[in-house]
């Protein structure tokens, strides 16, 4: 007790507390020769001093405290205990040490309770690859990205890509089996891992038609007894053997199937058997297939399978039963809301902006795709039937349509009277009991159907050149519907024959804007302008039309033209040589061809397509002339007698191709046969003076008996044409004195209204409904239009033929001039040749622009 003092209540219990102690100075630690000793050795690792306890290196020391008998100890450092008595001054026991707090505080280190100074924690230690689990795992990772590749790649439309993937995670897959069978493990196979990979392998070999390996790959799952339900998969082994239209192994199958599908999946079923009735109807097993229908419709009716069951009806031309099959199939639900769900309310702004955002969303469009399909099947099995269920075709409509009218689709039954009419124009029936009739009927009912069948009587009285009812009738359509491209057109086509092009083109230009597809307002517009002589505007709209229509032969012979006009041989040619890769066989564009090599100096590439064009059309005028003229400039006479003698045969009243073909012996030097035809000729044509002349010339140098008769004849017949000649030449001067008197009368003249008739070109007509061109038809047929015409022509083109005093050589094929007609009915102006200008009022003289429908 002698060393504890016991502090009286004056003194101060605090008193030496701040008192320094060069002991604890950190900086001495260096001097500090027990610290330093601590370090280098394990006298600094020592355990702590405690209480008296057995067996421990300071069991036979007190334990010393403020309060107990206690010596005096130095520290391992040489620093004396903390409560201990220093000085013979006694103070409270404190903490070894403050709680974030150390002697190094006061040397201006940073405040850090939690030792965040010491840095981030070292990363933690990966676990290892080597072990055959991690191996395992590895391994299906790899398996099952390799199938989401492959379905991704067949999604994406790449199907060996899908199919390579496919493959490699079969091997994938089977380098997984191994690894677990060699680790021990074979019993935790992941079965279906296994299953996702051959099936999708399968799947895959028969998106790429190799169906052989498919089916293998099928077998596999189908025989393991470890995969349940893969008795479904022969489902899919029977589509495959569909395809490749081995229908008994597809039936066998697809029963099959059907017998391991329990009831409960009744859908399921359902698709099954509708398979196995479409099969039969491949075989022609009708009646097989109606069973399998009829029991899908009784069960779970559709829209297919109805169809399908008045199909096979059809097929056996039961009418009762087809009139039954189709009340069922208009019977048929189609499981959508109606369309006044998606009406908004005008008051109500939440209810408003939620329709708005499912107006057009997923769903709706499925239901709008899955009610469009229904009223196409009931469309097309109305047509379908109609001619067979009732003795007539009207009454077989008329009863179809009285059912529509009374199901769900009685908004179809207006759409069935229009149809009914446009079969009537199928059938050529124009009369008022067929088509005209049953439009007409329309004139009272709701703007989209008085649309519709306006557009149609419009249609059909612009054929029947009616167009002050064409006009009408297109003015009725426009009222019901202003949006209606067709009968916009219809409209802009009664204008354009009335020559009103400017109000034309801004029908077709609207037509366009409720319609940048439709193709024929284009094309119209197109000729619009070819007519007002804009021709690179023309040109824009058909080079728009060809990027739509990309193998139009109207539209490439359209570009040729215009770029004929355009005075661009070349191009025209090119084009030329485009539409032939379509339209092969074409005559009319093989000629045109020929005529632009010709106009261009190169006479083997025209031979050459005057001679196709001949083999395709031997009976174009205008060729046949070519070609005969070609070979007189070529010096092969007796090649070109055939080509005069078909134009004789063609034209027999034209004396100058039997003068031709008598030129062609005489040039040839067969004098005897030429003198033999030009007696034939004179039998024919005996007032003609050319062949006198050469009749006299010939009988001259052959010294013949009958040489004084031929020419008494031929002083007879020219006198004849003398008088001839002077009156006409009287009658013309008193009808020009007779004008001159009537111009002094008029100030202004009146001109001739045949010399402005615009040149020949075609127009566009909507067929009923949807308004594609009307079907002319630009083929062989048609495209000998126009020749006859411009037959009596032709001797003005050629120069006469030398005279009696001339000698016998060969006219220069310069002289003789062939005209082309367009196919299209324009007449195409060739560059003028050496015989004789063109005269531009016979272009027109014969051309009525009414005639001229452009074929789509």
């Amino acid at each position: 007790m002698e060393h504890v003092h016991l502090a009286a209540e004056e003194d101060d219990l605090y008193s030496g507390y701040n008192d320094y102690n060069p002991t604890f100075d950190s900086e001495e630690l260096d001097n500090d020769a027990g610290f330093q000793q601590a370090v280098r050795t394990s006298h600094g690792r020592r355990p702590p001093m405690t209480a008296k306890f057995p067996g421990t290196a300071i069991g036979g020391r007190a334990l010393g405290t403020s309060f107990g008998s206690r010596m005096p100890m130095a520290s391992s450092m040489g620093r004396p205990m903390t409560g201990a008595v220093q000085d013979g001054a006694a103070r409270p026991m404190t903490a070894v040490r403050a709680a974030g707090y150390s002697s190094a505080m006061t040397r201006g280190s940073t405040f850090d309770p939690l030792g965040q100074s010491k840095g981030p924690a070292p990363p933690l230690e990966g676990k290892s690859e080597d072990t055959p689990d991690e191996k395992v795992k590895i391994l299906e990772k790899k398996v099952n990205d390799l199938i989401e590749e492959s379905c991704l790649a067949h999604g994406h439309g790449d199907l060996q890509l899908s199919l390579d993937r496919a493959k490699e995670a079969g091997r994938k897959e089977r380098a997984l089996v191994r690894q677990r069978e060699q680790s021990g493990n074979a019993d935790h196979i992941n079965l279906d891992l296994t299953y996702s990979v051959l099936f999708n392998l399968a799947t895959q070999y028969a998106n790429n038609d190799m169906y052989a390996e498919a089916l293998n790959t099928y077998q596999v799952i189908v025989k393991n007894k470890m995969f349940s339900n893969a008795g479904r998969l022969k489902v899919n082994m029977a589509n495959i053997h569909f395809k490749q239209k081995n229908y008994p192994k597809a039936i066998k199958l697809y029963r099959m199937a059907l017998d391991q599908i329990s009831n409960s999946h009744k859908e399921m079923r359902i698709k099954i058997m509708q398979n196995i009735g479409v099969v039969f109807i491949r075989m022609g097993q009708y009646s097989d297939a109606i069973t399998s229908f009829e029991h899908i419709m009784s069960e779970c009716p559709n829209i297919k399978t109805g169809f399908n069951l008045i199909l096979c009806y059809y097929a056996i031309g039961d009418r009762e039963r087809m009139k039954k099959a189709f009340q069922k199939l208009i019977c048929v639900p189609l499981g959508i809301d109606e369309e006044d769900k998606y009406i908004p309310p005008n008051d109500d702004t939440h209810a408003n902006l939620v329709i708005e955002a499912i107006k057009n969303d997923k769903l709706h469009q499925m239901e709008r795709e899955r009610k469009a399909l229904a009223e196409k099947f009931i469309m097309t099995s109305a047509k379908l039937i109609a001619p067979a269920i009732e003795a007539t075709f009207a009454a077989g409509f008329d009863w179809c349509v009285d059912m529509v009218k009374s199901s769900q689709y009685v908004e179809l039954a207006n759409d069935l009277e229009i149809n009914k009419a446009i079969t009537y124009l199928r059938q050529r029936d124009f009369n008022q009991v067929g088509a005209v009739e049953t439009l007409k009927t329309f004139e009272k009912k709701d703007s989209r159907v008085k649309s519709a069948a306006a557009t149609n009587l419009s249609f059909l009285y612009f054929l029947e050149k009616d167009y002050d009812q064409a006009d009408r009738y297109a003015d009725l359509a426009m009222t019901a519907d202003r949006y209606n491209p067709a009968a916009l057109i219809n409209k802009g086509n009664t204008v354009f024959v009335k020559k009103d092009y400017e109000k034309a083109a801004e029908f077709y230009k609207e037509a366009l804007r409720n319609d940048s597809s439709c193709t024929e307002a284009l094309y119209n517009l197109g000729l619009t302008y070819k007519r007002l002589g804009r021709l690179e505007e023309s040109l824009d709209c058909f080079l728009k039309l060809h990027a739509i229509l990309r193998n139009s032969a109207q539209v490439m012979w359209q570009l040729a033209n215009l770029f004929e006009m355009l005075e661009d041989p070349h191009q025209a040619i090119e084009w030329l040589m485009q539409l032939i890769t379509v339209t092969p066989t074409d005559p009319q564009v093989l000629a045109k061809l020929g005529e632009l090599y010709d106009s261009e100096g190169d006479k083997s590439q025209a031979f050459q397509y005057y001679q196709e064009s001949f083999r395709y059309f031997p009976s174009n005028i205008d060729v046949i002339e070519w070609l005969g003229a070609y070979y007189i400039d070529t010096q092969f006479c007796e090649k070109a007698i055939q080509y005069f003698e078909r134009a004789t045969l063609i034209q027999p009243t034209q004396v100058k191709w039997q003068l031709m073909v008598a030129s062609c012996y005489r040039r040839s030097g067969n004098y005897q046969k030429a003198l033999e035809t030009y007696k034939d000729i004179h039998r024919k044509f005996p007032e003609n003076v050319e062949c006198l002349r050469f009749l006299v010339r010939l009988c001259t140098d052959m010294g013949m008996k009958e040489v004084q008769d031929y020419a008494t004849k031929l002083k007879k017949v020219e006198k004849m044409k003398e008088i001839r000649e002077q009156r006409v030449k009287s009658a013309r001067e008193g009808s020009t004195r007779g004008t001159r008197r009537e111009g002094s009368a008029s100030s202004v003249g009146t001109p001739d209204p045949v010399r402005h008739l615009p040149k020949k070109d075609s127009v566009s007509h909507p067929e009923p409904k949807h308004s594609p061109l009307l079907d002319q038809g630009r083929d062989s047929g048609h495209s000998s239009h126009g020749t006859s015409a411009k037959g009596e022509r032709l001797s003005a083109k050629m120069r006469a033929l030398p005279g009696s005093n001339e000698p016998y050589e060969a006219s220069s094929q310069r002289d003789i001039d062939a005209s082309y007609v367009d196919p299209l009915g324009a007449p195409m102006e060739r560059p003028k040749t050496a015989a004789k200008k063109r005269n531009e009022d016979d272009d027109f003289a014969d051309e009525e622009l009414g005639d001229d429908l452009l074929p789509e």
